[in-house]
């Protein structure tokens, strides 16, 4: 266990005792209370080293952006445009850095396949399909589409 998390729980338990002479609903919220703290900092530690490249096209067309929007930097990057037989490498993109690659000529559709690393080695991959025709995130589409949702 990491350090913050024994002295979360020594402090925490430590407190529940001493509340537990004064009252046994104090002391129950106070363990409680201890437990919530020591699970989020368990989670917390889940997602430390976790890079989150973000793949958009320029709005002319005419260029692909890699924006890093995770925790850590992403290292060894490996970029394909699939219907374009384009590649390119990025040794390093820190938190919250964007990167632009230029094209020659405009993209109408443009799958692009990312493979990157993080701090640790973990090797972390997905690909975006890219439209110059609007964006295909959709945020309200729902995830069952039981009735027609536009």
């Amino acid at each position: 266990m990491d350090k913050k998390t024994i002295i979360a729980l020594g402090a925490g338990i430590l407190f529940t005792i001493l509340l537990s002479f004064i009252s046994i609903y104090l002391a129950g919220i106070a363990f409680i209370l201890t437990i919530v703290i020591v699970m989020s900092l368990f989670i917390m530690q889940d997602t430390l080293f976790l890079p989150n490249l973000q793949v958009a096209l320029k709005d002319d067309a005419r260029g692909i952006v890699l924006t890093n929007s995770g925790n850590s930097p992403a290292v060894k990057i490996h970029a394909s445009l699939v219907p374009m037989n384009i590649e390119y490498d990025l040794p390093a993109l820190a938190v919250d850095e964007s990167h632009e690659y230029l094209l020659e000529t405009m993209i109408q559709e443009v799958k692009v396949v990312v493979q990157f690393e993080n701090e640790n080695g973990q090797v972390f991959s997905h690909s975006v399909k890219l439209s110059a025709y609007g964006n295909e995130f959709e945020p309200f589409k729902p995830i069952i589409p039981l009735f027609k949702w536009k």
